[in-house]
């Protein structure tokens, strides 16, 4: 970082390259509705739990010490998001991180918090 640098201001060209990188309005809307299920300590645990292993429902229920109901609500926002998938195992319903995406997303962010304390 340098110090004692003035800032200049950007020129309308350099500005418009910037805004070539904002996300769509679809994806701005789709992302804001991520960072709003995520203001729930309830679904960031269950993904922080299903970033170390799948999980059934009995199994972070147990964890969590939440309803069941509690917990399957939260799977079904989860789900709605592509933020955590599910499969059938037997007769269980499996749960398990959508992608390495949504893993490195929670690692990064717990990565940060720990960093600014």
């Amino acid at each position: 970082m340098t110090a004692n640098v003035e800032h200049v201001c950007a020129d309308e060209k350099s500005i418009s390259l910037l805004l070539q990188n904002v996300p769509s309005e679809e994806e701005l809307c789709r992302m804001c509705n991520i960072f709003s299920a995520l203001q729930s300590e309830t679904r960031l645990k269950i993904l922080f739990l299903l970033s170390w292993g799948d999980l059934c429902v009995k199994e972070l229920e147990q964890a969590l010490s939440i309803s069941q109901p509690a917990i399957s609500h939260s799977l079904r926002t989860l789900r709605q998001l592509d933020l955590v998938r599910v499969k059938k195992e037997g007769r269980f319903a499996v749960y398990h991180i959508a992608d390495e995406h949504v893993h490195t997303f929670v690692e990064m962010c717990r990565k940060h918090v720990s960093e600014c304390e």
